[in-house]
């Protein structure tokens, strides 16, 4: 384990101590709007208003995507370019998901490399990214130019335990239109051609695809729209479909055979289809290098509930991030052990003093992961070279 320079350790809390009472009172004001994707409004405008403060230059909407920001300070040329992101989106529920504390920490991260590192060369870039919750508003904002400007990407979110994750499934999902013929079911129904068989044959096909695929593949299929009553012969019928893998490239290989699934349906059925393609979820590259860093200060700043690294999860757009350059979030408990996401404890906690301790502390352990990658610049060469082998051997199980 690395030993830690408790004199920057308590330099890093003597500043979070100083700014928390702003850091608090805004993620209790975002957790208050709960505003839902795709309408963070004044969440992002508060966000944009305390950097602006601050000292960042700040663009407003940027990578196609509203209520999304970047950030921007910069000290000396030529050092190390930190990625710094935050969601903000609540559910319907409202922020039964965390969210509310991401943005106050990454600007408390922010704030504290800015005070702390004295003369040496660095870039904070933060990205504001909304509607995780729906849109997958990191993917939308990536294919739209951003991220391209920073060396390394740095997350928190609340969580039951402190941890960090390795794996992160990569996920595509289609909805598919079949398009037949109408007819009467009883007096002709030789004359159809059923929307309804041709989603029923890419079922079947997708069951009989699962005894040839990687165990770690998921897929999964619904009938969002039948066709109508049964006396009649279906002439329109939608199902969504969809497909995950712990293997961005493997994946890949999955969607072309799903694709001639359904391709193959709508021969044998008569029928045409058009189908849509939601933006693909691509699977986090785990940075092992990156990860043990940060739960380092994670032990060091005494954060509660640590635990071993979640192996694997869900998808989630910050994978798509993390595809592409080193990442990692830290997992902040603020709620008891094994109390799920999307509840209502998560919303019952989401102004405690758990919830602000959880922003402080991100701060700290961020913080201090950037500041010892600023003072080891070869932590970011190992970084790196972690990512890029991970990444290769990741593109070569085919």
């Amino acid at each position: 384990m690395r030993k830690i320079d408790m004199n920057k350790k308590e330099r890093i809390i003597q500043y979070i101590d100083q700014i928390a009472p702003k850091l608090e009172e805004m993620s209790d004001q975002i957790f208050d709007l709960a505003e839902i994707s795709c309408q963070e409004i004044q969440s992002c405008k508060l966000l944009e208003a305390y950097l602006k403060d601050n000292g960042f230059q700040v663009e407003h909407n940027i990578g196609g995507m509203e209520n999304s920001f970047r950030a921007v300070y910069e000290q000396g040329t030529g050092g190390p370019s930190f990625g710094l992101l935050a969601e903000y989106d609540a559910l319907s529920m409202g922020h039964g998901c965390g969210h509310q504390m991401q943005g106050p920490a990454i600007i408390g991260t922010a704030l504290c490399i800015k005070e702390l590192a004295a003369d040496r060369p660095y870039k904070l870039v933060i990205y504001g990214t909304p509607a995780e919750e729906s849109l997958g508003g990191k993917i939308i904002m990536q294919e739209n130019g951003c991220f391209q400007d920073i060396d390394i990407a740095l997350m928190m979110h609340g969580a039951p335990e402190t941890c960090v994750d390795i794996k992160t499934m990569a996920l595509e999902n289609f909805r598919v239109t079949f398009y037949g013929k109408e007819a009467h079911a009883a007096m002709s129904p030789e004359q159809g051609r059923s929307a309804l068989d041709a989603i029923l044959l890419s079922f079947h096909g997708i069951e009989l695809l699962r005894e040839h695929v990687r165990e770690d593949t998921r897929m999964h299929y619904t009938v969002l729209d039948a066709g109508g009553p049964t006396n009649v012969v279906p002439g329109k019928a939608v199902a969504e479909y969809t497909l995950r893998s712990y293997n961005t490239s493997y994946l890949a290989q999955v969607v072309e055979r799903f694709k001639k699934i359904i391709e193959g349906a709508s021969l044998m059925t008569e029928t045409t289809y058009s189908m849509e393609r939601d933006p693909a979820y691509s699977a986090k590259i785990p940075c092992i290098k990156l990860n043990e860093l940060i739960m380092n200060n994670a032990a060091a700043f005494n954060a509660p509930s640590i635990a071993p690294p979640r192996e694997k999860t869900g998808s989630t757009d910050f994978g798509n991030v993390m595809y592409e350059v080193p990442g990692s979030c830290i997992r902040m408990a603020f709620v008891p052990s094994g109390t799920p996401a999307h509840s209502q404890a998560y919303l019952d906690a989401g102004k405690s003093e758990a919830a602000h301790r959880a922003v402080r502390l991100s701060a700290e352990i961020l913080a201090a992961t950037c500041l010892d990658i600023l003072d080891n610049p070869a932590l970011m060469q190992e970084i790196q070279e972690d990512f890029t082998q991970r990444k290769a051997q990741m593109g070569a199980k085919i």
